[in-house]
């Protein structure tokens, strides 16, 4: 794997972490383009970094909102943001639940399978046009609503289908700020992706002598850098009901990849 590589590769996770076009399934593609697919581990570390870069990305936009979240963890009396912590927690029920028991038999059933991707690409959109087509709403997330969106972000296991797509359409629907959906569906994922980084991790038994650390340097910075400029955009464009112009996106990516896929 080269440094040019890595450094698109980084790029690509930065911008598809947060516009709503599915970061996994573009990933995929690009591994497959680049055949990256055979590097086995490295293939793996690599998409681990690029995790942690858009992660730590998050961590740099929502800063003060993650401060307040911790504060509300640990303060003995119940407050806006004690609240808005338990909801995040409650969130990711769904996504735990899924990725403990059904991770394994997915990622065999989606793994380098083209034709999957394409499918849930092109879903992605159909999701996104339609959830631009519900009305401007001010509602709040509480718990229930809080959980239903954490079912939607279950399914984004599944390459091809946009987790911050999927997860701020269906708050959306259900009627929550355009502002806090964005800001919800961004939040919520950060400790799914660390734990599951950490799991990763673990279940290896180490880094391969052989592999090169220059280039999982250059796609963590890349996707970091890219991803806190993408993050403060796609705020702006879920503001606006922009999403119907990814959905478009969405069915010619997924076109393609179906095509690639077959031929």
């Amino acid at each position: 794997m080269s440094v040019i590589e890595a450094f698109v590769l980084g790029v690509v996770q930065g911008l598809t972490e947060f516009l709503p076009i599915s970061s996994s399934g573009h990933l995929e593609l690009g591994k497959a383009l680049f055949g990256l697919n055979a590097l086995g581990q490295e293939s793996l570390f690599l998409t681990i970094a690029l995790h942690v870069g858009t992660a730590l990305s998050t961590i740099v936009v929502f800063r003060k909102e993650i401060v307040g979240i911790f504060k509300g963890l640990f303060v003995p009396r119940k407050n806006e943001s004690h609240a808005f912590a338990i909801k995040i927690i409650i969130s990711m029920i769904p996504a735990v639940l899924v990725g403990l028991f059904l991770e394994e038999q997915i990622t065999s059933l989606f793994d380098q399978n083209l034709i999957l991707v394409g499918s849930m690409l092109l879903l992605t959109g159909l999701i996104l046009f339609g959830a631009d087509k519900t009305s401007k709403a001010n509602g709040e997330i509480g718990t229930l609503k809080a959980f239903y969106i954490g079912i939607v972000q279950a399914t984004a296991i599944l390459p091809g289908i946009s987790r911050s797509g999927s997860t701020i359409a269906g708050a959306l629907i259900l009627g929550i700020d355009r502002e806090k959906a964005a800001q919800f569906s961004f939040l919520m994922v950060l400790p799914l992706i660390f734990g599951s980084m950490a799991k990763s991790l673990l279940d290896f038994d180490g880094i391969p002598l052989q592999m090169e650390v220059l280039p999982l340097f250059v796609g963590f910075l890349a996707s970091f850098i890219t991803g806190v400029f993408a993050c403060q955009w796609m705020i702006a464009l879920v503001k606006k009901s922009q999403l119907k112009y990814f959905s478009f996106y969405c069915f010619i990516v997924g076109g393609f990849t179906l095509i690639y896929g077959f031929f």
